[in-house]
């Protein structure tokens, strides 16, 4: 924010939808192939009835979680203000 408390330019607002929108894309991503490695199995071959179920409940259970931590981790990376370094900066010590 520019300021003590000031309004948000339009350049930080659109900066903001940004990482929200690539927060909640690769949360998606993340959450959907957690679910295709845990419950891919019991939908691809014959199991018991036993795993089967109990590896669509694990990719169920799982997928909410990863998804959530993912967006939290993106959007507190993203607060805190940790950017990369500036492509062609060398550091003193390179």
């Amino acid at each position: 924010m520019s300021g003590y408390g000031g309004r948000r330019t339009q350049a930080e607002r659109d900066v903001i939808t940004v990482e929200i929108g690539y927060a909640l894309c690769s949360a998606v991503f993340a959450a959907a192939v957690l679910f295709g490695a845990v419950a891919g199995p019991a939908l691809l071959f014959e199991l018991p009835d036993l795993a089967e179920k109990s590896l669509r409940w694990a990719g169920l259970a799982l997928a909410p979680v990863v998804f959530g931590v993912r967006v939290v981790s993106v959007l507190l990376r993203t607060r805190s203000g940790a950017q990369p370094s500036q492509p062609g900066r060398t550091s003193p010590d390179s």
